[in-house]
């Protein structure tokens, strides 16, 4: 085909072969009346002079005289009378081009034999060849990115125009404005005259009805020295073109006399005046060319992934680059038929356009469009997980690289970034004191405590929390107490985005912390809480990992010296965990410390005390009965007190009324008292093996354990004389050592209540050994061996699958 080149733009499709072509020659010559008669006395251009005196014909309304029709001159707009046989040159007689513009019989043959050439090929190898012979790539790379924002603005807003048409809306489109770039302008000088080619080449094959396979062929030898990306946006720009030009007509025919006039000469008015009946047309169209758009923004994904995550031997990423050809391939056979259809519809009016079976040949082509998409959209999601992972992967390592103790940081800042949020795009923290957004910096070179969590946070712990942190903000008295406490809520990350009632449950919690929390709980991506759970052994209890002004990790979880000690823990390192046991003992006031006043005066007042606890009501009715009936009989000062059991919150709450009802004891009202006196008991535990504690050298690791086990083998009770703690022992024990008091109480004056109960209890001890057990949920880290506080063997671990029917147990709760 002899081409002849313009000076090309950026609207403006380069003229080809305008003396060979009757159609472009038609252009020209309205474009100038006055164009030479070198142009007017070549036979396709007299073929088009023909043409636009037939086209002028269907302008106006005729109105037959006697024999004649009065007509408008394409030319100079007067009207003319025209005598048939006066003119049979230019009407009666009319060219190759023009009998197929009148005939859509003609054209449709034309449709038909092309589909069945499309449906007939079964060799797509053999065609894949032909297309791979033309591609010949120089090397050159074109950011087509800026170009598709450009053309989907375009497609987006013709496919969406003829809905409003058909349905008598002038509702305006907003589109985002995606392609200001910097390089926009220079991008597109360059690449306009090839987008002009391959405009022209639609028009062209489309109005002469040559083969779609061929057409499609000579727009990849236009493009042979394009990658597959490239050819494609390319090709869509050229019919995004003419498409946009299309509809731009139909918006604005009815203000812009211009406009008018064009449409006029494209029969738009008459089509528009048929919608309804072309709507099947137009949806089949839009349909199509949305496809084709999801095609090609797929492509152009797949040459965008970054290739230091993925390599061409990914397995998804194989696939796809050896079923792009054929994509592209059949996207512009697709845009070869849509621009085919728009062509044959604007040449022979809507008549053309009413046959159903063209809009099955572009639903067949959307069709198989569309499974090419799926199948490329599925290994594109699979190049996704792919990176995604790489990705996790490598931040991990960085936080692995950040957080190890060897390396100094300045400040705290790349660390929170590391962990919260490393763009300044937002800000990624909630003031809880202001309500008020903020950014990392408010935290720099400050003591950072990260209170991690799940949503799952019941308001005992919270309410305690926040006690002691507001303690700490009315006293901050020591430089090395300055500290701020941000909550990093985790969630369920393979549900994105989060569910309403995860969103609410989110929020109504955050309401209530007085300190910064996460703006969003989706900024801690996924291989930070990989982090979090693998380093710093969350599982779904709260822990307080605290931070240094310079990151570092000073303690891995100070949510046991919270509850332990409050805020004479501050600044929360372990350095300062450590010392605070060094000065401990075992005696009554760690037991009840900050829980309830009573006791700490019965202390004070040297008193002996009983604190018992289980959820056997007989037990518990013998025991307070044997125990003031020894007591009586001693004659000294004895109160009892009952804290329940760290699980079972009903039945507990059954056995204190029953305590009331029948004025067996003292007990606590308040389940909240119960929850943490449990809660505390177990910290010292774990505050103890986080320090890595040999527990068999350490005789207050050895009488916790026994009070933890005691909770889960029935009644307990610890017998102190004002802080000093007796006796700690099982239900098995206690029980018959008060009912013994008959053997002992001849020791009761010379060695006192205390000793003599105690040694008689041994002895009973000796000889019962109560069975010691410990059952850790997976919501805990779980140490790696323990010894029997009995006979300090080494326990066995078994796996254990527990059903307590108390659905309102302490939340929280160790066991």
């Amino acid at each position: 085909m002899d081409q002849q080149k313009t000076t090309p733009g950026l609207f403006k499709p380069t003229m080809i072969g305008p003396l060979n072509n009757p159609a472009v020659a038609a252009q020209a010559l309205l474009r100038d009346p006055a164009a030479p008669q070198a142009l007017i006395s070549n036979p396709a251009a007299a073929a088009a002079q023909a043409l636009l005196d037939n086209r002028a014909a269907t302008i106006q309304p005729l109105k037959p005289g006697v024999g004649q029709q009065l007509i408008s001159h394409p030319v100079s707009g007067q009207p003319q009378i025209i005598t048939p046989g006066a003119n049979q040159a230019l009407i009666s007689k009319p060219s190759t081009t023009q009998a197929m513009m009148k005939s859509p019989s003609a054209s449709q043959a034309l449709i038909r034999a092309d589909r069945g050439g499309m449906l007939s090929m079964s060799d797509d190898n053999a065609m894949m060849k032909q297309i791979w012979a033309t591609h010949a790539p120089d090397g050159r790379e074109v950011d087509v990115r800026p170009l598709l924002y450009l053309v989907e603005d375009i497609l987006n807003r013709a496919t969406q125009h003829v809905d409003f048409i058909v349905k008598g809306t002038l509702a305006q489109i907003e589109m985002e404005e995606k392609a200001q770039q910097a390089n926009y302008i220079a991008m597109l000088e360059a690449l306009t005259y090839t987008i002009d080619r391959i405009a022209c080449e639609l028009s062209y094959k489309a109005l002469g009805g040559s083969d779609a396979h061929a057409t499609t062929t000579a727009i990849f030898n236009l493009l042979s020295s394009y990658t597959w990306d490239a050819k494609l946006v390319l090709s869509l720009s050229a019919f995004a073109l003419n498409y946009g030009e299309f509809w731009l007509l139909a918006q604005i025919y009815s203000t812009n006399q211009l406009a008018k006039s064009m449409a006029i000469l494209r029969q738009l008015p008459s089509i528009l005046e048929h919608t309804a009946p072309l709507k099947p047309r137009f949806d089949a169209l839009n349909n199509l060319i949305r496809t084709m758009m999801d095609v090609t923004r797929c492509v152009v994904e797949f040459k965008e992934l970054p290739s230091m995550y993925i390599l061409p031997d990914v397995p998804a990423l194989a696939t796809a680059l050896t079923h792009i050809p054929t994509a592209v391939y059949w996207t512009i056979r697709s845009m070869v038929a849509c621009a085919t259809q728009i062509t044959n519809l604007t040449s022979m009016g809507h008549e053309f356009g009413i046959s159903t079976t063209e809009s099955w040949e572009l639903s067949t082509l959307a069709h198989k469009l569309k499974n090419i998409y799926e199948h490329l959209k599925q290994q594109l999601n699979f190049c996704y997980q792919f990176i995604e992972e790489r990705k996790d992967v490598e931040t991990y390592q960085l936080l692995l690289n950040l957080f190890d103790p060897n390396v100094i940081h300045i400040d705290n800042m790349k660390i929170l970034k590391a962990l919260i949020y490393a763009r300044d795009d937002r800000f990624p923290l909630l003031d809880g004191a202001t309500k008020r957004q903020v950014g990392l910096d408010v935290l720099r070179r400050k003591n950072v405590l990260l209170l991690i969590s799940s949503l799952e946070f019941s308001n005992d712990e919270l309410s305690i929390l926040e006690q002691i942190y507001n303690e700490s903000r009315v006293h901050p008295t020591r430089l090395d107490s300055q500290y701020e406490v941000v909550w990093i809520p985790i969630v369920d990350r393979t549900i994105v985005p989060l569910t309403a009632e995860t969103r609410t449950k989110f929020e109504n919690l955050r309401s209530t912390m007085p300190w910064y929390s996460v703006e969003d709980p989706l900024l801690i991506e996924k291989p930070v809480i990989r982090f979090i759970k693998e380093v710093w052994h969350f599982r779904t209890k709260p822990i307080l990992v605290v931070l240094d002004p310079q990151g570092k990790v000073v303690s891995p979880n100070a949510i046991h010296m919270m509850w332990i000690w409050g805020s004479t823990a501050f600044p929360f390192t372990s350095l300062r965990e450590e010392a605070l046991w060094r000065e401990e003992t075992w005696r009554l006031d760690l037991l009840v410390d900050g829980i309830d006043p009573m006791v700490l005066n019965w202390i004070k007042e040297g008193k002996y005390i009983f604190l018992y606890g289980g959820d056997d009501v007989e037990w518990v009715r013998r025991f307070a009965t044997a125990a003031r009936s020894v007591a009586s009989a001693s004659r000294i000062s004895l109160e009892m007190v009952y804290v329940g059991k760290s699980t079972k919150r009903e039945q507990v709450r059954k056995v204190t009324g029953i305590i009331n009802l029948e004025k067996l004891s003292y007990a606590w009202q308040d389940m909240a008292m119960v929850w943490f006196f449990w809660t505390r008991l177990e910290s010292m535990l774990f505050s103890k093996i986080q320090l890595g504690r040999a527990d068999d050298q350490d005789p207050m690791m050895q009488q916790i354990k026994k009070l933890l086990s005691y909770d889960r083998e029935g009644g307990w009770a610890v017998l102190s004389r004002g802080s000093n703690i007796v006796v700690n022992g099982h239900s098995t024990t206690v029980l018959p050592a008060l009912g013994g008091y008959d053997e002992w109480k001849v020791n009761v004056a010379e060695k006192g209540f205390d000793l003599a109960f105690k040694e008689y209890h041994d002895k009973l001890h000796d000889v019962a050994h109560p069975c010691c057990r410990f059952e850790f949920p997976t919501t805990t880290r779980i140490p790696e061996s323990m010894r029997c506080p009995e006979c300090h063997r080494l326990m066995e671990k078994y796996t254990t699958f527990l059903c307590c029917h108390d659905e309102q147990g302490i939340p929280g709760s160790l066991f």
